[in-house]
């Protein structure tokens, strides 16, 4: 099997996102864009990816993640003159070079595993992913010949009126053989609208040489869509949290309403779970198996939900261990606390974990009861079997031993007991 090699165009300014930062390393689903694209491309076990930076080239190279090459392009003038940046990194590796877009995030492994067979089967010089889009309005188009094969792509600045006519779509993914690639690289020329090396324009010279160009057309337009703008970041949202939540049901969890609900890719949650509306997953985080989430929930990163354990309305849970079983149902924040086994927390709970300077640790025991509106000052620790009266306060330090009962504000000791006659 030949060699794979991957380079991803990242260089881009983005201007229609009005941000200062690289565009592929804005948030979507709490993952930057570009490391979606870095993870697709693992999935084909290259020998090499490396990513072609720019603008911003050191946010970009933090979202693009670890195990990556990297190579400034620090003059922006087209995606041809970007490839010829990177050509010291595949030039002598002969094989396959797989080039993406660090800018479409919705791209499966599997339609790369589709591109790179039916790119190999076919002896193919280029093989281009494609797709049909009813308003194809921004993107390159797929000229093809009478035979059914592609021979040119026109950018849509550069096409007249029948060309923008044209329904099928460059999507700015290719696999090209590496010495046919090299062949033309060099003759690559800026005589267009932008003043720009276009890489499509070596799909031309190939099919020109007599080289065999491919196709393969992606039945799921989603996949090949690009995010310039901040109105197509969230759009490239709804998109990715169908696909989120579809899986996550597909696997036996219940989302009672996937239009009210955000989870965040690096979500894990077990079967039998229910959310209910408007509760917010982000990430990392771990649910468990037959947990309750929700309405109005806020699962947020550290956080590990243990099987069974159930988070109610308006309660947000953050780097926290909530125990299989345990309970908070109302109006509580649990944040870098350690919930026991089957422990109920009252409405109104707080655990206070920030005195100004560092975070620090609550752990709540097996069958505890914290009484509604307590506030737990860290670090401190409720022992199992515990109570806590309505409204107290439990100071840092000054823990409640496992059965102990403390009540007032400060909470003190009291003693558990029958009430005797008057």
């Amino acid at each position: 099997m030949k060699s794979l090699t991957c380079v991803i165009l990242a260089a881009g300014e983005g201007k229609r996102m009005k941000s200062a930062y690289g565009k592929v390393s804005h948030a979507l689903a709490g993952r930057p864009i570009i490391s979606y694209v870095v993870e697709a491309a693992r999935a084909l076990e290259p020998e090499r990816i490396a990513v072609v930076v720019g603008h911003d080239a050191e946010r970009v190279k933090k979202a693009a993640g670890e195990g990556v090459d990297f190579v400034l392009q620090e003059e922006q003038r087209g995606t041809g003159h970007a490839v010829m940046q990177a050509r010291p990194l595949f030039e002598r590796a002969g094989g396959d070079l797989l080039l993406l877009s660090g800018d479409v995030p919705l791209i499966t492994a599997e339609t790369l595993t589709m591109l790179r067979e039916t790119h190999r089967a076919s002896g193919a010089v280029c093989t281009l992913l494609t797709a049909v889009l009813k308003n194809p309005t921004g993107y390159g188009r797929v000229l093809r010949r009478a035979n059914g094969k592609p021979h040119k792509i026109v950018e849509e600045k550069d096409a007249d009126r029948f060309q923008k006519a044209v329904e099928e779509i460059n999507s700015g993914s290719y696999l090209f053989d590496i010495p046919s690639l090299l062949g033309v690289l060099d003759r690559l020329s800026p005589e267009n609208r932008q003043r720009e090396f276009y890489l499509t324009d070596a799909i031309e010279l190939l099919a020109a040489g007599g080289g065999i160009v491919e196709a393969v057309r992606t039945e799921d337009p989603g996949e090949v869509l690009g995010i310039n703008s901040r109105d197509d970041l969230a759009r490239m949202e709804g998109l990715l949290q169908r696909r989120i939540q579809k899986a996550h049901m597909r696997n036996g969890v219940t989302i009672v309403d996937p239009g009210s609900t955000y989870i965040e890719a690096s979500v894990s949650i077990g079967r039998d779970t229910i959310i209910r509306p408007f509760s917010v997953l982000s990430g990392p985080a771990r649910v468990g198996v037959g947990c309750r989430i929700g309405p109005f929930s806020h699962i947020r990163a550290g956080t590990i939900l243990e099987d069974g354990a159930e988070i109610g309305n308006f309660v947000e849970v953050k780097a926290s261990t909530i125990g299989s079983g345990a309970k908070a149902l109302h109006l509580s924040y649990l944040g870098d606390a350690a919930v026991g086994k089957g422990a109920n927390i009252g409405a109104g709970t707080v655990t206070a974990n920030y005195d100004g300077r560092e975070k620090h640790r609550t752990e709540i025991g097996d069958g505890a009861f914290i009484g509604s509106g307590t506030t737990l000052v860290a670090p401190v620790k409720v022992g199992d079997g515990a109570v806590t009266g309505a409204g107290s306060v439990v100071l840092r330090g000054r823990d409640v031993p496992a059965g102990g009962v403390v009540a007032g504000v400060p909470a003190k000791p009291i003693r558990r007991g029958k009430r005797g006659n008057d």
